[in-house]
């Protein structure tokens, strides 16, 4: 017995030390799993995008693309976009596009209204809030459109005709994944009519007979993407551009607004809301010379995927 005991007394140190040295290991191993596993979770990518087809109640005011004041019709809505983000550079896209078809009763059935609209913006990490960032945006529609002065069907719009093409360097600020305000001071901007009716009569600014316009400016763009919960996505831009060379004191806006709410599966009710304002569309007034801020608004049920 004595000897049992003293060769217990011998050996238990080095069963400890053993056992000691197994536990590192085995949290040694485990705290490596879990940074892996952290590792891999991080995402480059963030994409995503909703499609919506619904039955609307339309009114437009001032509205240049053409279409009635007030209308029922069929809207679809495509909006896509896809952010990357590694290290110090992130690259943020976006991409909408919306067209709706109308039946009234005085002037039969016919397109409304179309509109697509690309944005694409990168960026270099200056601090974890503020990049040093290029954009890119494009912004027009595919079919022609038609305004309705006095009951009287006038062309006014077509592909590229106004077609909007901006390129900008300035500052992103980003205080959080839903919100990105940008800032710049040097901005070129062309404005393309590229139907020669439209061109010829020196609408949107360009100078009669030609078919393009460069200005120089400042601009801002304001960019918000909320899911409220798992029912509700709100998705909001507004733009703001000064052209140095022409009245700088009248500023243009685009501002687009969209409100989805989900009713089950994949019904959905949604409203969109849009203010225009461009010192050059002088299609309104009492001799169709005049700016005016350009308003519309489509509420509607019907049919919403996510993905």
């Amino acid at each position: 017995m004595k000897k049992i005991a003293i060769l217990t007394l011998f050996i238990l140190p080095f069963l400890a030390n053993a056992q000691d040295g197994t536990v590192k290991s085995l949290r040694t191993e485990s705290e490596r799993s879990i940074k892996k596993e952290e590792d891999t979770t991080k995402k480059i990518w963030r994409k995503g995008g909703i499609y919506g087809i619904n039955i609307s109640q339309g009114s437009l005011s001032n509205w240049a693309a053409g279409g009635d004041n007030f209308s029922l019709s069929v809207n679809s809505l495509l909006s896509l976009f896809a952010f990357y983000k590694k290290d110090k550079h992130s690259w943020d896209n976006t991409f909408d596009f919306n067209i709706g078809y109308v039946n009234t009763t005085s002037l039969g059935s016919r397109k409304n209204d179309d509109r697509f609209d690309l944005l694409s913006k990168y960026g270099y990490a200056l601090n974890p809030k503020l990049n040093l960032s290029g954009l890119f945006n494009l912004r027009s529609q595919l079919f022609k459109g038609y305004t309705y002065p006095d009951n009287a069907k006038t062309f006014s719009s077509a592909f590229m005709a106004p077609g909007y093409l901006l390129t900008s360097l300035g500052l992103d600020y980003k205080p959080n994944k839903n919100l990105s305000i940008f800032l710049s001071p040097v901005t070129a901007r062309w404005v393309i009519v590229r139907d020669t009716a439209l061109a010829n009569k020196g609408l949107y600014g360009v100078t009669p007979g030609k078919k393009s316009n460069l200005e120089f400016g400042a601009f801002a763009t304001i960019n918000y993407l909320k899911e409220l919960n798992k029912f509700i996505t709100y998705k909001s831009r507004l733009d703001l551009f000064s052209n140095y060379r022409n009245k700088p004191q009248n500023i243009d806006l685009f501002m687009s607004n969209i409100l989805n709410a989900k009713l089950g599966k994949a019904l959905s009710v949604s409203w969109s809301l849009d203010f225009i304002y461009d010192d050059d569309v002088r299609l309104f007034g009492e001799n169709q010379r005049s700016a005016a801020l350009q308003i519309k608004s489509l509420v509607g049920l019907g049919f919403l995927l996510k993905f």
